[in-house]
């Protein structure tokens, strides 16, 4: 058997128990195949791939992006290899190399609705707001069950003081799953923020009842109790 074949086959050997590793979230045993199966072969895109996802979840960012990006010249038609790029971007905060990477993966993949939603996540992070919404509503209209895009569209909405806006996404989101009973307290405080204390506090309540350990749960009490001192006077909501 030549040398070649003989390190073509050591190389496979390799990968073959990185790759079972990996699925196996032992990743820092993968790792250690992965690059071990790299001496044997440079040029192989697959196993620059698996190293940097074993970086990623090993919390080892930059190099995630090192190998990644190695992977990606192998390969410019691998979906995975630029969504996963453009998640580690987007963890060490460089939004605008994510957006790329994106844009890259979604090309490949012009229907994937999770590619599409972190690059509204990479633009929002670009403090691009309008660019953000704008993806997010091609979103809910191409995937209208994809209930992050309502989510993230909504949260950028309350943080622009759009509460009406927000509320009628945060009711369709209801819509589409009536069991996302999470969502009840960010209905209750567009309520509370449009003036509908009545209504707000029948959701804070929901909440509560739903997920009554939620790290949310004491505020949302400390706000009921706050908005049961409410009442009308003269037209106008004060504190008595």
């Amino acid at each position: 058997m030549s040398t070649p074949v003989l390190r073509r086959k050591q190389q496979k050997a390799l990968q073959s128990k990185a790759d079972e590793l990996r699925a196996n979230s032992a990743f820092k045993e993968a790792a250690e195949k992965y690059l071990n199966s790299i001496l044997l072969d440079r040029n192989n895109a697959e196993t620059y791939f698996g190293l940097g996802i074993c970086y990623k979840n090993l919390g080892k960012i930059k190099k995630a992006i090192e190998y990644l990006e190695k992977a990606a010249l192998l390969d410019r038609n691998k979906f995975e290899t630029f969504y996963e790029l453009g998640l580690c971007h987007l963890r060490q905060e460089t939004p605008c190399c994510a957006i790329k990477c994106f844009i890259q993966a979604i090309q490949i993949e012009p229907d994937n609705p999770d590619a599409i939603y972190q690059l509204g996540l990479a633009h929002e992070q670009c403090d691009e707001s309008d660019m953000a919404l704008m993806i997010y509503q091609k979103l809910i209209e191409n995937s209208p069950n994809y209930l992050n895009a309502y989510i993230r569209k909504s949260a950028l909405f309350m943080k622009m003081e759009f509460y009406k806006q927000a509320l009628g996404l945060y009711q369709e989101v209801l819509k589409i799953n009536p069991n996302y009973t999470k969502i009840y307290s960010d209905i209750g405080l567009c309520l509370d923020k449009l003036g509908k204390t009545t209504d707000a506090k029948r959701y804070y309540r929901k909440f509560l009842s739903a997920l009554p350990d939620d790290d949310k749960a004491n505020k949302i009490m400390k706000r009921i109790e706050k908005l049961r001192k409410v009442k009308k006077n003269n037209g106008q909501l004060s504190l008595v």
